[in-house]
């Protein structure tokens, strides 16, 4: 027998011996890269599983940084069975992993902990089942129409418009997304979503964007952070702010949210988006069962971020309230900023030295980058978390990276 094989062999045996201080993690994407990073500093191990092991020829993020991999299909009973011999517990990193998956880990044959659970992953990933749950919370939402057939097209008045045509499954970023302003462009919408079951929303005037994000633990103990303001441009996140003081009204969200996961008896690190509207009330928009781009500020404004409460969630270990110490704001950084001024054949990485230059004692830049292989524009290529005592100064140094980078 070669040494290699030996080796190899020793691994497997470590990894076994260790089952009881590794955790799983389903999907490769940067929020189970910053979810393995957070495990790795409390004494973790990880393994990432996933059908997409590479992009380009480059390890995909979470691969990159995990101490094991499962290059596998959600649906492949064997490789999840052989995920649960090696983790004592397994979570997600994005709301699309199929809910068998998390109902077949589950079993308790296997003695795997999964948070979050099928159940609440189920209702999260179809439109319809979860506006039924907020209703069932007492929460609103804007007025809507479920749309299964040619019939329910014609039960929509003509005052309904404009509205927002969504596809009940696999939605987000903007996908799966249509404005519509009459029924006839209703009726061309639903065709062009090749007439799944969509979920047609009232547009309503707006005046703001935020979310909640929140962790709650098996034993119903739930920690959130302050709220968080989100910009969107083209239907993907642009930049969050978030301060240390909290408004009466931000309570109430919290409040609401709060709600939203007890009454799903959710287990994990959940955000709740809402809509401020023009008239200073509020309406649910959705859920996301799993870490949120705009909860990025927690992980250098917070004594606890949101990648290190799933750790702790997933492990079943006490979550305690996080403090806020500083204002934030995030900057999300798509692929388009490395192609600005250049070639669109040639993209050119950002100037971060640049970049970095403009912290100081009172303001912090913080620079996290996921380890793409190759920028595209609208791809999630990393964040900047610009800190400081308040979110004028911090909008201050915002302002003048968004300069730079542009």
């Amino acid at each position: 027998m070669s040494k290699e094989r030996t080796l190899g062999e020793d691994r497997d045996k470590t990894l076994g011996a260790s089952r009881e201080r590794t955790l799983g993690v389903l999907g490769n994407g940067q929020l189970g890269r910053m979810f393995v990073q957070a495990a790795q500093a409390m004494g973790f191990k990880t393994i990432v599983f996933d059908p997409e092991a590479k992009t380009n020829g480059v390890l995909s993020p979470a691969a990159q940084v995990s101490s094991g991999f499962v290059n596998a299909a959600f649906t492949d009973t064997e490789a999840l069975q052989s995920l649960a011999e090696q983790c004592f517990a397994v979570t997600t990193e994005f709301e699309n992993v199929p809910a068998q998956a998390l109902a077949f880990l589950a079993d308790p044959a296997l003695s795997v902990g999964v948070a979050p659970r099928a159940s609440a992953v189920r209702i999260a990933q179809d439109r319809v089942l979860e506006k039924a749950h907020f209703a069932s919370c007492g929460v609103p939402t804007a007025p809507y129409y479920v749309l299964k057939g040619e019939a329910d097209i014609a039960t929509v008045p003509p005052d309904f418009y404009p509205a927002i045509l969504k596809t009940a499954r696999m939605g987000y970023d903007g996908k799966g997304q249509v404005t519509v302003h009459s029924a006839d462009a209703l009726q061309a919408a639903w065709s062009g979503l090749l007439q799944v079951v969509c979920v047609l929303e009232k547009r309503l005037p707006l005046a703001s964007e935020c979310s909640v994000l929140l962790a709650r633990g098996a034993d119903g103990h739930t920690i959130h952070w302050p709220v968080q303001r989100n910009v969107h441009v083209d239907g993907i996140l642009a930049t969050t702010e978030v301060e240390l003081n909290e408004s009466p009204q931000e309570a109430m969200l919290v409040a609401a949210a709060q709600k939203i996961a007890t009454d799903l008896d959710y287990v994990g690190v959940l955000c709740v988006e809402f809509f401020i509207l023009a008239d200073g009330t509020w309406v649910v928009n959705e859920i996301a069962p799993r870490p949120h781009n705009s909860g990025h500020v927690t992980m250098d404004a917070s004594s606890m971020s949101q990648f290190e409460a799933q750790a702790r969630v997933t492990a079943g270990l006490p979550l305690v309230q996080p403090r806020q110490h500083s204002s934030c704001v995030m900057i999300n950084l798509l692929g388009d900023r490395w192609f600005e001024g250049v070639d669109s054949a040639s993209p050119r990485e950002p100037d971060w030295a640049r970049v970095l230059a403009l912290g100081s004692a009172a303001v912090g830049v913080h620079l996290h980058l996921y380890g793409k292989a190759e920028a595209r524009a609208g791809r999630k290529m990393g964040h900047i978390n610009v800190t400081a005592a308040t979110l004028a100064e911090a909008w201050q140094t915002a302002a003048s990276i968004q300069q730079l980078l542009r």
